[in-house]
This record gives structure tokens, C-alpha cells and sequence, in this order.
């Protein structure tokens, strides 16, 4: 069915949407989300004394790029996530198999996605670093809405497309 495909393209498009706005924000509101990859990297509100603290990383430099690094990774989601929807866009009205392997680059997207919010945020960020010990600084639940709402589209648009009638 057509609208099926079309809830598929606009799923994809408000996911791209999505990871634009976090690009684009950090990007123009740099300052906010530095702080946070700075007391993320640097540990500095875990638990007093834990024995963790020999992971911390307190040069600047190494906090710019890694925030960079975020941002850019961002970034390649979004980009990924757009080629998908115009792809699917342009396959829309394509048969089934054509329009399955427009699908390639959701794929690309949501695990770009996935490394950035699941890898980077829960593994690097909330185990490595210890973020889930801090009140101020954890960014674990929000990832977490991020990386299922990525797999759950992706659960969706990734299901076989009949022929259209």
C-alpha cells in the first residue's frame, strides 16, 4: 500500500529532522553541550573517591575534540538519514524490490545513530566514564530514547513492501 511507504519516507525524514536539530544545536549552542562532555570526560560529579577515576581525561583539547567528534558523528547520521528519505521518496511509487534497497541507507542511519547514542553515550560515556553516577551531568536517558526510537522505525521501515495494486 502506498501510504504504508509514504509512513515509512516520513518516519525516515522526521528521524534526519531529528538528528539535524542536534547537529545544528550543537553546533550553534557549543558552549552548553561542551560543558557536558567536559564533566562527562573529566568525572568530575561521580561518586567521591571511586576507583574509576584514573579513566578521567582533563585536558581541554582532548574535550574539544572529542565533542567535535560528537558533533561530526551527528552530523553523518543526519546526512544518512536525509539520502534515505529522498531515496525511499523517489522509490515511493517503484516496485517492491526497488524500493527495499532504497531502504540501504536508513540502515546506515540508524546504526550510525546507534553507535552514537547506544556505543557513545551508554557504553563510552555511561560505563567508561561512570555518567550514570552523576545527578547533573547523564545524558543516559535521553540516549536511551534516541537509540530505540531509531530501532523502532527502523523495525518498521525495514518490514517487506509488497507490489503496489
Amino acid at each position: 500500500m502506498l501510504i504504508v511507504r509514504l509512513a515509512k519516507v516520513a518516519m525516515t525524514a522526521a528521524l534526519a529532522a531529528f538528528a539535524f536539530i542536534v547537529t545544528y544545536d550543537n553546533i550553534v549552542d557549543y558552549g552548553t553541550n561542551y560543558e557536558f562532555v567536559k564533566h562527562v570526560l573529566s568525572m568530575d560529579t561521580t561518586f567521591p573517591g571511586n576507583r574509576l577515576m584514573g579513566r578521567a581525561v582533563t585536558d581541554p583539547r582532548l574535550w574539544t575534540l572529542a565533542y567535535a567528534a560528537i558533533i561530526a558523528a551527528e552530523g553523518v547520521v543526519f546526512l544518512l538519514l536525509l539520502m534515505a528519505a529522498v531515496a525511499m521518496l523517489r522509490a515511493v511509487a517503484a516496485p517492491a524490490a526497488r524500493f527495499q534497497r532504497a531502504k540501504v541507507w536508513l540502515v546506515a542511519g540508524v546504526a550510525a545513530g546507534f553507535m552514537v547514542w547506544f556505543f557513545g553515550f551508554m557504553v563510552v560515556a555511561g560505563e567508561y566514564f561512570a555518567m550514570w553516577q552523576s545527578r547533573t551531568w547523564n545524558g543516559q536517558e535521553p540516549a536511551f530514547r534516541f537509540y530505540m526510537t531509531l530501532l523502532a522505525v527502523l523495525i518498521f521501515v525495514n518490514q517487506k513492501d509488497d507490489e503496489l495494486a
